[in-house]
């Protein structure tokens, strides 16, 4: 099976929007799935310019799978998806 790649948006508006908060998964995802997941930051994934007035953030990407209003539950759950 070929590793799970999690990116969190670390741009400023998904910073602001509460992505400071996605910083537990840094310490959750090791310890739940090992080397089955790999998470880095991103600079900015651009996903929030695409219709700013619809805005999502903060925005994680699971492999090409995109998370708005992302939270470390929504992230979770979707690692477990696409691991099942």
């Amino acid at each position: 099976m070929k590793k799970i790649e999690v990116k969190v948006c670390l741009g400023t508006t998904c910073f602001v929007m509460g992505g400071s908060n996605l910083q537990e998964l840094n310490d959750i995802i090791p310890k739940k799935y090992g080397d089955k997941v790999e998470i880095t930051g991103a600079n900015c994934l651009g996903l929030c310019s695409i219709n700013w007035e619809y805005s999502k953030a903060p925005y994680v990407k699971v492999n090409e799978a995109v998370v708005a209003d992302a939270t470390v539950e929504k992230v979770l759950e979707e690692i477990d998806r696409q691991l099942r």
